[in-house]
């Protein structure tokens, strides 16, 4: 069924606009579709120095690949379906061109982060496409009746509906924040990707769907297509509606009756399938999108239904938003370019035979990597995991790229007739080694799907290989003493709840086995693990697991094992009723998935802990201390910084080494630096073990969704601008938060204070604590909550600045940025020999230098407080600097200022 190829009474080659060849037409137009594909491409390689690096790429997929190939082949189609006279077509070469100019605006917005090129380019995309939808409407109106005529309207109202979806991506751009931006994002989805993407690729899949399968369209298909669009519509109407005015089960309700709206148009399309099972990647790759849009509503759906706030559902949506842009859209729109490309360039048949052999190459095995690896990717697997199951979806889509060059440079077989009318392959038809690819033997195709398979496995094993930490251990507890067993199962059902078990005690008859149907609804990471051995694996909000825990003989307790959860109280109680009272815990174990210590009593060493001496003795040679001298002030008003989290062995003592968890491997993480009016716009990336979060005490602004816990993996782009000067602290707000900044998470941001004095040379000290834990373990809870530290530092590491000091001359003012990162104690910065000239402290000067004569000994800071001072060292020697808390200073809060002559 070729419907699409030839408009009646048009030959081939004069189907361009103004008497264009088609085929240089077709090169043109689809051009643009190409090159943001490209640059999709390349920015998901180079994501994590891009900001908000995440939602461009949905952007270059949806509004500059997808949004140019709607405007394009919707013309065309509704040239084949519509009868009537053929309108002149150099407007729709003038849309093309606004709709590009229109979406280089919109991604350079989003990069360069100005909300006004953001709304000047949603206005003129909104307006070109809601011109493309006049001139389809003017056209099918005018048209004689035919038989899909009426999949134009389709067209009409997905055109119609992307102007409201582009207003709306303009105010969500204004950083719209809470629960309204929750909601204007969902507007902003089912408009764009269910109205003006769904309705498109829904409308034409119904006849473009057997003509990929060549076979001919299902009886009753044209009524399907008359009434295919309600349900659709209303389902985007609703839900938007629902959004707009905060009722969720408003838009449940719109989510699923677009679900049935996809369904009843499926129907044609499954008998179509049923009758002529696909081969090839078009229609291979159609049918995989059509199943994902069908998961991704049904996950929708689900979340609004189950979420209880909006809040509760941003994060689902975002998660659904990648789904639908890799399984749904980049699928359907390789498999349409795939199959329609070859055709419209024409050259004959034979030349279409070729091309399209060369862009169905492996088709199998495109198809089975991509969707296996995405099945992969959205499971709760480790990081490494995901990062190269992503990678596999990205190379199995991009796949298409090079195909196309070389289909388009390909020579042309010797059988081509140049200007014959091309058709798609027919049986029997083509040269042996296009038909081979064309149409591949089935024991071929198994071979095919089998490698695809095949590669996901290698990529998980070996992520799991390099990540063993993320392996869960025997998830089925064997019986804990000798006891009758009943043959009974108790069975319950628990939740993972602000970092609680409900319920938090389970009784369980003695000799019953004891089977625990868990799901995490909380906000982060946790997991499930019993004193028997038995475990759930790290579970992600939303996700559940089944815990066998074995046959019960008598108490047990279980935990969540990430770090600090325990310590936090989310611990449960295994109550076997009928029994005598049992050790309830094996001695020693803690499941700690990082390695922590928390069994210890406060204040006691832990195993392998090092004493006081240990920050007395030299670092080994070659060793560097961190960098304290202060970056200088970047230039502009808009720094785009990539902050990512890493678990780091780090050495914070001679000799001792601990698991940091660190912004960009350093703990304190890097400076940042601006002045008042300076905005920030920080991608953190999640690449550790666990759930992580940043606090940025320089900006000002709502919580809620810039600090929440980001989970491996996973990442967001935190913006804030800085509207006072100081030092600030920035930090891991995830609970135990105590624990987390004692583990290496935090940083400063310095915001100069307005006609701040030069000086010949500015350093940064960040003091916090050291609660140690094993050799290379992590930070001791139990000793952060009894304040007992086993080292103060400044920078990171015991003493360093004795060991490397800083260095002056004399003459010279120095100028110390000090920052008091806690978790618990104060500090009393002085520097021995020294008197400062000015200090600032918290926003206001103390001393600001008018006054030769006045003069301070010490700057004094509480937890998160900052400040700095200046002084100019009188001789040559070395200058002490301590916190005068001089017990902290024996723990190792101390340096040396070397100055020369």
């Amino acid at each position: 069924m070729n419907i699409f190829l030839t408009p009646p009474g048009k030959p081939a080659a004069t189907q361009g606009p103004g008497g264009m060849n088609r085929a240089g037409w077709h090169l043109r137009a689809n051009a643009p579709a190409v090159f943001w594909l490209v640059a999709l491409v390349v920015v998901v390689l180079i994501h994590r120095n891009v900001p908000d690096s995440g939602w461009l790429m949905v952007h270059l997929l949806f509004l500059g690949a997808v949004t140019n190939s709607i405007l394009v082949w919707s013309w065309h189609f509704a040239q084949a379906l519509l009868r009537g006279p053929t309108p002149d077509s150099r407007g729709m070469a003038a849309r093309l061109v606004l709709l590009n100019v229109a979406v280089l605006a919109v991604v350079v917005s989003m990069v360069a982060d100005i909300w006004l090129l953001t709304l000047l380019g949603s206005i003129l995309v909104g307006a070109v496409v809601a011109a493309h939808a006049v001139v389809l409407g003017l056209r099918a109106r005018r048209a004689l009746p035919s038989r899909f005529g009426a999949t134009v309207w389709y067209y009409v109202a997905a055109c119609l509906l992307l102007p409201v979806g582009a207003g709306v991506g303009a105010a969500l751009a204004a950083n719209v924040a809470g629960e309204a931006h929750t909601r204007l994002l969902l507007v902003h989805l089912s408009v764009n990707v269910l109205g003006f993407v769904g309705l498109t690729v829904m409308g034409t899949l119904m006849t473009l769907l057997p003509t990929m399968l060549r076979t001919r369209v299902a009886d009753g298909a044209d009524q399907v297509a008359r009434h295919g669009a309600f349900p659709l519509l209303a389902g985007v109407l609703l839900t938007a509606a629902g959004a707009a005015a905060g009722v969720m089960f408003l838009c449940t309700v719109g989510l699923l009756a677009y679900l049935g709206g996809v369904v009843y148009v499926c129907i044609p399309l499954a008998k179509a399938v049923r009758g002529k099972p696909p081969v090839n990647f078009a229609p291979l790759s159609a049918i995989a999108a059509i199943v994902w849009l069908a998961v991704s509503l049904t996950r929708l759906a689900g979340l609004t239904a189950t979420a209880g706030s909006w809040t509760a559902l941003h994060q689902g949506i975002e998660s659904v938003a990648p789904v639908l842009a890799a399984g749904f859209a980049a699928q359907v729109l390789g498999a349409a370019l795939s199959y329609l490309l070859p055709v419209v360039l024409g050259g004959g048949p034979a030349r279409v035979r070729q091309r399209t052999a060369i862009l169905d190459k492996a088709a199998v095995f495109r198809v089975v990597l991509v969707n296996v690896a995405l099945v992969a990717s959205l499971l709760p697997v480790p990081s490494l995991v995901r990062v190269g199951t992503t990678f596999l979806v990205l190379a199995g889509l991009a796949w298409f790229l090079p195909l196309l060059g070389v289909a388009l440079l390909a020579k042309p077989l010797e059988s081509s007739t140049p200007g014959a009318r091309p058709a798609a392959p027919a049986a029997g038809a083509g040269a042996p080694s296009p038909r081979a690819a064309w149409n591949p033997a089935p024991g071929r195709r198994w071979g095919m799907a089998a490698a695809g398979l095949a590669v996901v496995v290698l990529v998980v094993v070996a992520g799991i290989v390099a990540d063993p930490s993320s392996l869960p251990g025997p998830s089925q507890a064997g019986t804990q003493a000798a006891v009758h067993a009943t043959g009974q199962t108790t069975t319950v059902e628990m939740t993972m709840k602000d970092m609680r078990f409900h319920p938090s005690t389970v009784d369980v008859p003695a000799g019953n086995r004891l089977v625990i149907h868990v799901t995490n609804v909380d906000s982060m990471v946790h997991d499930l693990v019993t004193a028997g051995g038995a475990e759930s694996g790290r579970l992600y909000p939303g996700e559940k697991a089944t815990v066998d825990a074995g046959v019960i003989a008598a108490n047990l307790d279980g935990w969540c094992s990430i770090v600090g959860h325990r310590q936090q109280g989310m611990v449960f109680r295994i109550v076997a009723t009928g029994a005598a009272p049992a050790a309830t815990a094996m001695p020693g174990m803690d499941h700690g998935a990082s390695g922590g210590t928390s069994g210890t009593a406060p204040g006691a060493a832990s195993p392998g802990a090092a004493s006081l001496l240990d920050f007395m003795k030299q670092p080994a040679a070659g060793f560097k201390a961190h960098n304290a001298v202060i970056p200088p002030l970047p230039a502009g008003t808009v720094h785009n910084v990539a902050l990512k989290v890493t678990d780091q062995l780090t050495e914070v003592a001679a000799g001792v080494k601990q698991t940091l968890w660190t912004y960009n491997g350093t703990a304190p993480g890097p400076t940042l630096r601006g002045k008042v009016g300076d905005k920030f716009n920080v991608t953190l990336t999640n690449d550790a073990t666990m759930g992580h979060s940043i606090d940025f005490h320089a900006g000002s602004l709502a919580p809620d969704q810039p600090m929440r816990t980001v989970n491996p993996g996973e990442s967001l782009t935190y913006t804030f601008t800085a509207t006072r000067a100081g030092i600030w602290m920035y930090h891991c707000s995830t609970m135990p938060m105590s624990e987390h900044i004692a583990n290496g998470m935090f940083g400063a941001v310095i915001i100069d204070p307005p006609k701040l004095p030069p000086v010949d040379k500015e350093y940064v000290l960040i003091q916090s604590e050291l609660y140690l834990g094993p050799q290379d373990g992590v930070a001791d809870l139990a000793k952060i909550q009894a304040d007992k530290p086993d080292a103060v530092v400044f920078n990171g590491y015991a003493n360093q600045y004795g060991f490397r000091p800083l260095t002056a001359k004399v003459g010279e003012k120095v100028r110390i940025w000090v920052l008091d990162a806690g978790p618990n104690r104060a500090t009393s910065f002085h520097v021995v020999g020294g008197q400062f000239s000015t200090v600032w402290s918290e926003g206001r000067y103390l001393l600001d230098g008018s006054d030769p004569t006045a003069g301070s000994q010490a700057l004094a800071l509480a937890p998160a407080q900052g400040g700095f001072v200046d002084l100019t060292f009188p001789q040559a020697g070395s200058y002490p600097f301590v916190s005068h808390y001089m017990v902290d200073a024996e723990r190792g809060a101390r340096g040396v200022f070397k100055v020369a002559g």
